[in-house]
């Protein structure tokens, strides 16, 4: 990212001006255009020797990257080699993902991040985003005043504690907010310069990073209460103060303080949480294809959720949402949903339930007359046996916990069970899809939170539907930023997963995929963003005069990776 003084806005205009020549050019990876440069720019900007004399396009560079990348056979080194390019050439690096989103998507975001997030000291290089350290709260403002920080319009958040399914990885948690970012700008468009990723560094309880010798970040057990929380309102704060119209996103902070962050802030300043909202967003669209599929409306389903923190709780308040607009009243609504947990189904007397559990809990009336397999609680398999589960989703991190048994109950109840293994990373699925289509005998609809190959079934070819936040996340972004939203209401959320749930091919064939192709994640986030926009705009939170004010805006704003003319900026 070049500074404000050394070029001229990427996103208003076809050439770009910079005073910047040379070695300092080329190590600026959103200016870096390798052997691209055309001969009259190497002629203004000295680069004459610098460069080899092959001068090359885009198109080229694309395919010698391929090349290498196709060298190496781990999905950490491609990670890593991926991470490399992007601190070298923004626009190939993007351009590479936009041209092959099939095939990148997993190597840039899950399941590899999760072990670029474990192994992060081990490949960091060069300054990428922000780490705010507790040893550095009172220099934030400091810090967030230089100059290439001007054009900085969304900022991904995350402090590292709970990465996927991995628990806390400290500093290495940067790699979530680095890939959320990416992916704002390779699926919709953000320009690379007004996306900010930040890891709040207030240490770490993993004993094997604080023993690690690499590890880059705060040695220092994580700090907790009271000043934990004036360190994030310190953030917030200077946030505020900085880019008063920002888009702030949390990512992967625990359970414990992710919801109750989210409550806190979002009146504030106009912030989402991806774990919470996107992924009930995504989640809900999904259901919604396969209740298509189904021809069981969603009203009629009965949903189980196996694991039920800050994004159990939030797929369901979705769906619940969902079922009303059908016409539902809440009470009837909410009675379709069983919740399990640690300590088995919500029960009333169950210990730990918190405060946004409770509208979920059970009363003991309805499971009187239940057959249950242990005095100890009532499991998933008795929840399954004994309410008929017709969906199935789980967001525990625990591996296998979709057995065998439970995918053939499924089946006793519904033609076609609805399942969706969503954990990740693929370590942590409660499933794979594979099994749990087999055990039905090919009647599953299967949503999985990390990609899976195909599998040969009776002859035929089988592909089975990530429900991945990347389908959500970047076109939510991209209608707030354009609609200049100053808030994410709850209708906005609904209004992106209704969005993606129009596209779904079950829509014209119901034995189709549940969401559109990863390929096409583009266009997704432009509709997504298109229905996210208007929704702002209907509740009075845009910023912008009408819907045509928009259209235009957001049209005019979506950047695409391809290499412009530069002109030296004069004097």
């Amino acid at each position: 990212m070049g500074t404000s003084s050394d070029t001229e806005s990427f996103a208003e205009t076809n050439v770009v001006k910079t005073g910047l020549s040379g070695y300092d050019l080329l190590n600026q990876p959103r200016l870096n255009k390798g052997t691209a440069f055309t001969e009259q720019e190497r002629d203004v900007f000295s680069l004459h020797g610098l460069l080899p004399p092959h001068e090359g396009t885009l198109e080229d560079q694309r395919d010698r990257n391929l090349q290498a990348l196709a060298e190496y056979t781990t999905g950490f080194e491609r990670y890593s080699f991926m991470r490399n390019l992007q601190e070298t050439n923004e626009t190939l690096f993007y351009s590479l993902i936009t041209h092959n989103v099939e095939k990148f998507l997993p190597i840039v975001y899950t399941p590899t991040v999760g072990e670029g997030c474990q192994r992060f000291s081990e490949i960091w290089r060069k300054p990428r985003g922000l780490f705010l350290s507790y040893a550095n709260r009172h220099r934030i403002d400091e810090i967030f005043a230089d100059s290439r920080y001007d054009q900085v319009r969304c900022i991904v958040v995350s402090d590292g504690e709970r990465i996927l399914g991995l628990g806390d990885q400290g500093a290495g948690g940067m790699g979530i907010p680095i890939g959320k970012m990416a992916l704002y700008t390779a699926l919709a468009g953000v320009p690379p310069e007004h996306c900010l990723p930040v890891l709040l560094d207030v240490g770490t309880d993993n004993e094997e990073r604080l023993n690690d010798p690499i590890y880059i970040g705060w040695r220092h057990k994580r700090v907790r209460g009271q000043e934990y929380d004036d360190f994030v309102e310190a953030f917030v704060t200077a946030v505020k103060r900085r880019w008063p119209h920002i888009l702030l996103q949390w990512e992967d902070f625990a359970g414990s303080n992710a919801g109750r962050l989210l409550e806190r802030y979002r009146d504030q300043l106009c912030t989402f949480n991806d774990d919470i909202q996107g992924t009930a967003a995504v989640a809900t669209a999904t259901v919604l294809g396969a209740v298509t599929a189904t021809g069981i409306p969603l009203k009629d389903q009965r949903i189980g959720f196996f694991g039920f923190g800050s994004a159990g709780i939030g797929i369901a308040n979705l769906l619940l949402a969902a079922i009303k607009d059908s016409g539902v009243s809440e009470e009837e609504a909410r009675k379709q949903f069983y919740a399990v947990d640690s300590y088995g189904l919500l029960v009333e007397g169950t210990p730990g339930i918190r405060p946004d559990q409770e509208p979920y809990v059970r009363k003991k009336s309805d499971v009187q007359g239940w057959e249950i397999s242990s005095t100890e609680g009532i499991s998933l398999k008795d929840v399954v046996h004994n309410a008929g589960l017709t969906v199935l989703i789980g967001v525990s991190g625990q591996a296998g916990a979709f057995t065998e048994e439970i995918a053939r109950e499924m089946a006793k109840h519904t033609e076609r069970p609805v399942i969706f293994p969503l954990s990740n990373p693929t370590s942590r699925t409660e499933a794979t899809p594979e099994d749990l289509y087999r055990w039905t005998d090919g009647q599953a609809l299967i949503g999985t939170g990390s990609p899976f190959p195909p599998i040969e079934f009776n002859g035929k070819t089988v592909h089975f539907t990530q429900t991945n936040n990347s389908y959500i996340f970047p076109g939510l972004a991209l209608g707030i930023l354009t609609s200049k939203a100053r808030h994410v209401s709850d209708a906005m959320i609904m209004a992106s997963a209704k969005a993606l749930a129009a596209l779904s091919p079950t829509q014209k064939d119901k034995t189709a995929s549940l969401l559109p192709p990863i390929a096409d994640s583009r266009q997704v986030s432009l509709k997504v963003a298109e229905a996210v926009g208007k929704q702002a705009i209907a509740e009075g939170l845009a910023g912008v005069a009408d819907e045509k004010s928009f259209e235009e805006e957001l049209r005019q704003y979506v950047w695409e990776p391809v290499y412009l003319p530069y002109e030296r900026l004069k004097d």
